[in-house]
């Protein structure tokens, strides 16, 4: 009886187990609540699992829709079920249906233009999968979610000038699936913990080609004009990394041992595609050996997109672009401005498509790695020092934003798309270089590797990557993750060195905030006869750390965070000749050279040292200080003026890197320094960069050869130029010469800042806002639009009159424009109104 009484009450146990199991989810995770950040924002509940998708899509270039057929297959996750519910935003549902062989049952559901919930029919159990069928047109432009700052945009699926409407202008089709937008082509679980196979079938204009995840299996022409492409992919990944593109593209082929590696351009830059994509079959070779785990996927092309939405998106083999990494000869031998870019989406292929964040709030495993990848690149390509440059800033952009208030692993945040900011990204990215360096190479990447292993084609959080460094390297890091992931802000340090002549020691001083206190191990360089020593310590968690060391005089310098590794405001309190003897000692480490530049460049207005130690810089051996000490010298002194002059033409004259010619020619113009020799000769260089600044100084001494001068250069010269596009704007909307509009849009767009910084070139640039905005002007309509609202998202918080300003402009903008519209019934302008109207509906 009492077995019989325990086994009742085992049995009690259990069902009552079972049902507190089912229960809906904490009140803390509804969304329904008043204030969003008090949204626990969890890892999405898993009820079914995706397990492959097939789609069948054509299109409806004149509506801008996708004519959609899917056939998806699911299972339960763990809990039996007779339902299923599939995101679907904004499309039309024809028919929804369980697929039993070769035979359709049709099922109930119910639909409110965002999900799709299903009636089975009956219930599955885990792991018993199941097949619908959907018919569906997906209408991209009914779409009513937003992007953010990162993602401008959230429609899903994009159609580039479908009517062929703009001359001269490609008709593209391209998708945007992150961050839950793929729902927005095709019904799914859009979710990044959800992972399935895909097959594609597109049929589309048979003048085009076409691009998407995986392989293409076959191609046939049809009678009707069309052609239909067959992609298969086989492994699995999130659907918002689901992609395919469409449009006029020369294809360029490339390898990677035996994978296919492409690069889809647009016929322009057919020539020069290998030299903007070229390195990428060896950056898979080296992130391949560097993370001890080869590159997983079965080819890998590379695609640019106009009108894109964002900066680049790492889709599973098939990475988009926005089409300013195509550049031409004379902007790339300056340097491909595009090659951290193409790293960063690679490297997401590692980190991101196959491992990939379980949730939103776990970003950090996507994205400080993608940033982390372009230091690794430039560090293995072109050395530490351009690295640490990058790095630097990198830095200044994370801590000149609302990052230092934000936890890099965060479950409260207003929208999923808050969390692609300068904390997911170059905070991320910063503290990885942290952790490395704490760890040492070998652990830190044989961690990355483990983490790679255990976790591949599945999904991740924060907390895996901390077990998977502990478990190579043996050593705790929770006091790590605990200050640096799991909450916010960086040390904000002061230091003093003293030195006492009769003990023989320096005392350094590191005065913390005690606003917040953070432990860290900290490099100190103690400079003596110029001889380094480097002296590593722990930082405690308070406010007062002293360390004192052994010298046998006053050291030359005293360098704190001399590695330069650790994240944090420093406060170095030391004179100027200090900071001269840490620019000596700092050979082969940028950061500790670009620090004591600013204190010499602080005070050349009243220090002679400084400003010779200034000159001296300008030969520095790494040509990115050599430019960064070129844009600091004070050219509104005739002192420095004088000491600089010779030096700066030399620079402008032969230096090997042509960027820094350009700088020093910009100098030359804004110190009145005219040498007709150089200038002339500069003038015929193949940098862009170069001919601009060299124009801009001819023009400048003789204004009529305007005409004479410019044309035969390329709009490129005179669009990345102020000065040329100050000097030629009157010209052109004095002929209306409507084809240099959008070479005018950025200035135009922005002429309350341009204002600001120079009257004459502001009252210059409102001019061209006037005229684009009272023209037939698409394409430079198009490109003040995305300006303004690009530029919104970044100031509304950090500078809101700036904000202002912007709103303002458009507003101005969008009166004048419809007020155009009014006196010429020009169809385009109505385009024109609606993109001036969408940004200014971004401007919340």
């Amino acid at each position: 009886m009492k077995k019989r009484i325990l086994w009742l009450s085992s049995a009690f146990i259990i069902s009552s187990f079972a049902h507190a199991q089912v229960m809906t989810s904490p009140p803390s995770y509804s969304e329904n609540q008043k204030n969003p950040l008090d949204i626990y924002r969890a890892e999405a509940e898993r009820i079914n699992n995706l397990v492959h998708t097939k789609l069948d899509l054509k299109f409806d270039y004149n509506k801008e829709q996708v004519l959609g057929e899917e056939w998806v297959t699911l299972k339960p996750h763990f809990y039996a079920t007779s339902n299923v519910v599939l995101d679907a935003k904004a499309m039309i549902i024809h028919e929804v249906a369980l697929v039993n062989g070769n035979s359709k049952k049709k099922l109930n559901y119910k639909y409110d233009d965002l999900q799709l919930n299903i009636d089975l029919g009956k219930e599955y159990k885990k792991d018993q999968e199941y097949t619908l069928y959907i018919k569906y047109t997906a209408r991209p432009n009914e779409v009513k979610q937003e992007g953010s700052a990162a993602i401008n945009d959230a429609k899903g699926v994009y159609f580039i000038n479908p009517r062929g409407e703009q001359a001269n202008y490609p008709t593209q089709i391209w998708t945007q699936g992150e961050t839950e937008s793929s729902s927005c082509w095709f019904p799914t679980i859009d979710k990044t913990n959800q992972k399935t196979s895909e097959e594609i079938t597109l049929t589309y204009p048979d003048k085009y080609v076409s691009l998407s995840n995986g392989l293409l299996k076959s191609t046939k022409k049809n009678s009707d004009g069309t052609k239909t492409d067959y992609w298969k992919f086989d492994k699995k990944h999130a659907p918002y990394l689901f992609f395919f593109g469409i449009g006029d593209y020369a294809i360029i082929k490339d390898k990677w041992k035996n994978i296919d590696v492409d690069y889809y351009v647009e016929p322009e830059y057919k020539d020069v595609a290998k030299q903007i994509f070229g390195n990428t079959p060896e950056m898979i070779q080296f992130f391949s050996d560097k993370l001890g785990y080869a590159y997983p996927w079965e080819k890998y092309s590379q695609m640019t997109a106009r009108e894109y939405v964002s900066g680049a998106m790492e889709n599973t083999t098939a990475s988009l672009f926005h089409d300013g990494v195509q550049q031409k000869a004379g902007q790339l031998v300056d340097e491909n401005t595009a090659e951290y870019v193409i790293a960063h989406e690679l490297f997401h292929h590692w980190f991101g498509d196959l491992v990939t964040a379980e949730s939103w709030g776990n970003l950090t495993v996507n994205e400080s790695f993608a940033n982390y990848s372009e230091y690794l690149w430039f560090e293995h390509k072109y050395g530490k020092e351009k690295a640490d440059e990058h790095r630097y800033d990198e830095m200044f952009g994370y801590k000149h934003g609302d990052g230092p208030t934000k936890n890099l692993v965060r479950v409260h945040y207003n929208s999923r798309e808050d969390m692609f900011d300068g904390v997911s990204y170059n905070k991320g990215g910063l503290i990885l270089h942290m952790l490395r360096n704490f760890l040492g190479d070998e652990a830190f990447f044989k961690g990355l590797s483990k983490y790679l292993k255990d976790n591949e084609y599945g999904k991740a959080e924060a907390t895996q990557l901390r077990l998977a460094l502990e478990e190579v390297s043996g050593r705790d890091l929770n006091w790590f993750f605990n200050q640096w992931y799991f909450d916010n802000g960086h040390p904000k340090l002061t230091t003093v060195s003293e030195y006492n002549p009769t003990t023989k020691k320096v005392k350094i001083t590191v005065k913390q905030d005690p606003a917040k206190l953070f432990e860290f191990p900290f490099a100190i360089d103690i400079v003596e006869n110029g001889k380094t020593t480097r002296q590593q310590v722990w930082v405690s968690k308070q406010t007062d750390n002293i360390f004192e060391f052994d010298a046998s005089k006053k050291p030359d310098v005293v360098i704190p965070n001399a590695d330069q590794v650790l994240l944090a405001d420093i406060d170095d309190k030391k004179p100027v000749e200090e900071f001269i003897a840490q620019y000596k000692a700092g050979k082969g480490n940028y950061t500790t050279r670009v620090l004591a530049i600013n204190a010499m460049a602080d005070a050349q207005a009243t220090n002679p040292k400084a400003v010779d130690a200034l000159i001296e810089a300008l030969n520095d051996p790494y040509d990115g200080l050599r430019i960064y000490t070129i844009n600091k010298l004070d050219l509104e002194s005739k002192t420095i003026v004088d000491k600089a002059e010779k030096k700066l033409k030399q620079l402008a004259a032969n230096d090997p890197k042509t960027l820094v010619q350009a700088a020093a020619l910009n100098a030359l113009n804004q110190a009145n320094i005219y040498d007709e020799a150089i200038f002339e000769k500069a003038s015929k260089s193949p940098s862009f960069s170069v001919q601009g600044a060299a124009l801009t100084g001819i023009l400048k001494k003789n204004p009529t050869k305007v005409d004479e001068l410019t044309r035969n250069v390329d709009d490129l010269v005179i669009k990345n130029s102020p000065d040329l596009v100050a000097a030629l704007a009157p010209t052109w909307i004095k002929n209306n010469q409507l084809d240099k509009a959008p070479l005018l849009a950025e200035q135009a767009a922005l002429y309350e800042f341009v204002k600001f910084q120079d009257p004459e070139k502001g009252k210059v640039a409102e001019q061209a806002f006037n005229w684009i905005m009272t023209t037939d002007s698409p394409d430079a309509t198009a490109k003040v639009a995305k300006i303004l609202s690009q530029y919104y998202s970044y100031l509304k918080e950090q500078n809101p009159q700036a904000g202002i300003a912007l709103k303002n402009t458009a507003e101005k903008g969008l009166q004048l424009k419809s007020d155009f519209a009014k006196t010429k019934k020009i169809p385009t302008i109505v385009k024109q109104i609606e993109q001036l109207q969408t940004a200014l509906s971004k401007m919340k």
